[in-house]
């Protein structure tokens, strides 16, 4: 017979391993499940991580070791393995994963999001070594520098935006000849000094040799560059709870700072969830906050 634990943690990210701390120290009979435990999390593709309270500058890798390191302390269970669909009945879940399946009373589901990539070469070679995908985490690092913003919505818009603020030039490159993003974040790029539009363009190449030094244009264009931020969305990774939980219509688990979801028990927690900021703090504080909802919900209070 299938053991019935008070509570399944999916994901093992920033926000599930902050999950099992708080588990552990809430003695709950609990498990977590990711597909690479603790390198199943968007903070082990980072360089540099400057923005996280405590740390003035720390690897991503290394932080997010702490992170697991601190929940195998409490003796936090983990279990390697892939959660493929999540359902409930009779007031318990099924995680159905791909080698094992358990049942739960409760889940907080944090299995992250993934930044949308162009797919071009020099992509993947030039990952956090001038190739980044947020620029109020990595902005920092190209002060008085030119960097190459890609995109035309609200995302890239507002980071091309925050950029003009800290570097020496900004390039925002959309294949249309019309920005997406909403008429006040246009205006406010526009009215950027040394900020500049290139609609109908599309980049073809990062090059560089160690690090970024320019994009090439389809047009056969190069732009000397120092960075390039890819800004073409976000896709979260919903699909274990399609068909049970209410997403948005981009696809985000609906939750509230609870961490509370439309089917009772269950809980999202991190870059999965419908929220305002996506950073490595914000979830982390969506774990905590899952954990006190899960320990009301099993007591009836919630």
């Amino acid at each position: 017979m299938t053991k019935t634990l008070d509570l399944l943690i999916a994901g093992g990210g920033a926000a599930g391993l902050t999950a099992a701390v708080y588990a552990a120290r809430s003695g709950l009979d609990f498990v977590l499940v990711d597909l690479a435990s603790s390198m199943g999390s968007q903070i082990t593709q980072t360089e540099d991580v400057d923005n996280y309270t405590g740390f003035g500058k720390i690897n991503g890798m290394e932080l997010v070791m702490k992170f697991y390191e601190h929940a195998k302390a409490l003796d936090a269970p983990m279990i390697n393995d892939e959660v493929k669909e999540i359902t409930k009945t009779d007031e318990l879940f099924t995680v159905k994963c791909e080698k094992a399946e358990y049942k739960a009373k409760s889940v907080i589901f944090c299995a992250g999001a993934s930044h949308r990539e162009l797919g071009i070469k020099g992509e993947k070679e030039f990952f956090g070594k001038g190739v980044g995908y947020c620029a109020v985490c990595d902005g920092f690092f190209y002060r008085n520098k030119t960097v190459v913003v890609i995109g035309g919505g609200n995302t890239a818009v507002t980071e091309a935006v925050y950029l003009s603020k800290i570097c020496k030039k900004v390039y925002l490159i959309h294949r249309r000849d019309s920005l997406r993003a909403e008429k006040v974040l246009t205006e406010r790029l526009k009215n950027a000094d040394n900020a500049e539009i290139l609609y109908n363009s599309e980049v073809d190449e990062i090059l560089g040799e160690n690090a970024v030094n320019g994009v090439l244009l389809k047009d056969g264009r190069k732009l000397d560059c120092d960075g390039v931020f890819v800004a073409v969305g976000i896709v979260p990774r919903s699909d274990a709870v399609r068909g049970l939980a209410q997403l948005d219509k981009y696809g985000y688990v609906i939750a509230d700072e609870s961490g509370k979801t439309s089917v009772d028990g269950l809980f999202a927690a991190g870059d999965v969830r419908t929220k305002m900021l996506r950073q490595i703090i914000t979830a982390c504080s969506d774990g905590a906050n899952c954990v006190e909802s899960v320990n009301s919900y099993l007591n009836g209070k919630l």
